[in-house]
């Protein structure tokens, strides 16, 4: 659906010329804004508004701009930043007392998840290759969109805020575990012995750096400063660390993401406002184009077809409640109030449920119609989440602390 008028500009935005990266920043970032702007105006969150103006000037409305390798490198380093960030407002000793609850919450929203979007598919007389990677693709949480929403309220110290950033990092260890399963069903062999390995190296990445990062950064910190001559060598040493725990998250099999999230969390009381304002700037640069990012993802002439958008709706309504119930169930001990913020909190799909569906994609186990359907949850589920997550934080809103922008304030 492009609006009268319009071709002229696709043209123009389709141009290969030195022009193209400042201009695609620019209409992304202004637009983000804009409809951020709007969004807050309508009593809505923010990033709402930021990820619908990703589908305005996507493919599926004004066709202005089409995801590309450029963007999508944006999008990355802005999720990354974002999770960076939100690392350095959580004390690692808060987040393992919840680990407990954490690790139920996040096997309970794994199950739940996975049973029900296969089932659907079966339903719909899919493929069983087809329907378990459906499945699969619900399983991940996208912990970057509740944690931009929470820190942006000042939530980030809340007791269910803490278990819903340590249930999402293991929700992401055992989405890969998932994936590769799914994946190595899918094509006739299952590797035990590679697949532990990883498994393994996964969870012991991310005990590693959460139980003694913390530590080992605060014995380093202090010393920079006198040791080296670089200017904002405290800055420097934060980001070597995020862009190191980064690449060896994606070694050991986990995203990227987490990887950032742990080095946030390892830096988390050792840095000062300097450092904090400074990696606040960046984000608020590049999470921008993550969010927007998500929104250009959504391409709606798969839902032609009445049989796609009735499955579509299906799904999207499974991908809510199974999160909502599977989640909320491991939570329940904590009281009904905590569960479900808790519940609601882990609904966003966001980037990992369209990297899942990617690789459904390329492998030929998905269809373009089912691509569709899972895009369109991850990207709905996403847009659902913040609104559901302020009105279950109704209550703690009053007495809660935003982040400042300008100099961030250490919360836990």
């Amino acid at each position: 659906m492009h609006l009268p008028g319009t071709p002229a500009l696709l043209l123009f935005f389709a141009s290969d010329g030195p022009a193209r990266i400042p201009l695609s920043m620019l209409v992304i970032f202004v637009a983000a804004k804009a409809m951020a702007e709007i969004a807050e105006r309508l009593g809505q969150p923010g990033i709402v508004g930021e990820i619908l103006a990703g589908v305005l000037i996507g493919p599926s409305v004004l066709g202005w701009l089409q995801p590309s390798e450029f963007l999508s490198a944006l999008s990355d380093l802005g999720a990354m930043f974002l999770l960076f960030r939100v690392g350095l407002e959580v004390r690692s000793s808060e987040l393992m007392k919840v680990g407990g609850t954490a690790t139920l919450v996040a096997f309970s929203g794994v199950i739940v998840p996975f049973v029900m979007g296969t089932a659907i598919l079966l339903a719909w007389h899919a493929p069983m290759s087809e329907s378990i990677f459906v499945g699969a693709a619900m399983v991940a949480t996208s912990v970057g969109i509740t944690a931009q929403v929470l820190a942006s309220k000042g939530l980030l110290n809340a007791v269910s805020s803490r278990i819903i950033l340590a249930a999402a990092v293991i929700d992401d260890v055992l989405g890969l575990i998932v994936l590769a399963v799914v994946s190595s069903l899918t094509h006739g062999k299952l590797d035990i012995v590679q697949l532990s390995l990883t498994a393994v190296a996964a969870v012991a990445f991310t005990v590693i750096v959460a139980k003694w990062g913390t530590h080992a950064m605060g014995r380093v910190t202090p010393h920079v400063d006198t040791k080296l001559k670089v200017a904002e060598a405290r800055f420097a040493l934060c980001m070597s660390l995020l862009f190191a725990l980064a690449l060896l998250a994606v070694y050991t099999g986990v995203a990227a993401i987490v990887g950032a999230f742990l080095a946030g969390l390892a830096l988390g009381e050792s840095t000062g406002p300097r450092e904090r304002g400074l990696a606040q700037g960046v984000s608020e640069l590049l999470v921008p184009f993550f969010l927007a990012g998500i929104g250009l993802h959504v391409d709606l002439s798969a839902f032609g077809n009445a049989s796609t958008a009735l499955l579509a709706v299906l799904i999207l309504a499974a991908a809510v409640v199974s999160k909502f119930i599977g989640c909320g169930l491991g939570a329940l001990a904590l009281g009904k109030a905590e569960a479900l913020r808790v519940g609601v909190g882990m609904i966003p799909r966001g980037e990992v449920g369209m990297v899942v569906a990617q690789i459904g994609l390329g492998f030929g186990i998905l269809s373009r119609s089912s691509y569709g359907v899972v895009v369109f949850m991850s990207v709905a589920t996403t847009i659902i989440a913040p609104p559901l997550i302020k009105i279950a934080y109704r209550n703690q809103l009053k007495d809660a602390i935003p982040v400042n922008e300008d100099d961030l304030v250490h919360i836990g």
